[in-house]
């Protein structure tokens, strides 16, 4: 196994073990206040961070185990990585100072908003590069505007919103109109520098295997 396959595989293993001991705290949580499982894997499912890391843990296992399929493709991978950059850094800027967790807790935190972010980028880094356009940047609007409908949806219905930036029982249309704007743009921003970056990469060592192939003659 190359080593740009190790660090995917490495990646898969820590989103699955993530997300799998989140989704158990949770179930312990909620359980303990008299909720259901059922209620506490609805609300597992509730939070962009849960989804984001969703699609880190399918992408990296599709790039290790089976590199040529069409999920491990170079927009799937632009979208993902996106995404998990998105959601560590909106955590950050938004929701780091008003959550403290310990234990256990702590662990899944960290696990999910850091070490997945940062282990699938560096995976991205690693992998080839060439195959985006510009455009493709678009695709990567995708996700924030479906969780986005996703969220109001869930939110009609029982009530429950998972964070107060995207909360219309608590932001009037304009403040609500805004964040999901912001959001939105910070995402393009941050899918456009991944292309930008793919982009100067492919370039990068399309020139190293000229000057290799120079060298050699």
């Amino acid at each position: 196994m190359s080593l740009r396959h190790s660090m995917a595989f490495i990646t898969a293993v820590a989103a699955w073990a993530a997300l799998g001991l989140q989704l158990v705290l949770l179930i312990g949580q909620m359980t303990g206040n008299g909720a259901s499982v059922v209620e506490a894997v609805w609300r597992f499912f509730g939070f962009f961070t849960i989804i984001m890391n969703l699609m880190v843990a399918v992408v990296a296992s599709a790039m290790s185990l089976k590199p040529s399929s069409a999920v491990a493709g170079p927009r799937p991978r632009l979208v993902t990585a996106a995404a998990i950059v998105f959601g560590g850094l909106v955590y950050s800027v938004a929701l780091r100072a008003i959550w403290q967790p310990t234990g256990w807790q702590a662990v899944a935190d960290h696990a999910l908003h850091d070490a997945t972010p940062v282990l699938f980028f560096v995976t991205w880094l690693a992998w080839e590069h060439g195959g985006l356009k510009w455009r493709d940047a678009l695709w990567a609007a995708m996700p924030p505007l479906a969780y986005c409908a996703y969220a109001f949806a869930r939110g009609a219905a029982d009530g429950w919103y998972a964070y107060w930036f995207l909360n219309p029982e608590a932001l009037n249309i304009k403040q609500l109109s805004a964040s999901i704007v912001l959001l939105t743009a910070a995402f393009l921003v941050i899918a456009v520098t991944l292309v930008a970056v793919d982009r100067f990469l492919a370039r990068g060592r399309s020139e190293a295997v000229r000057q290799s192939g120079s060298r050699s003659l």
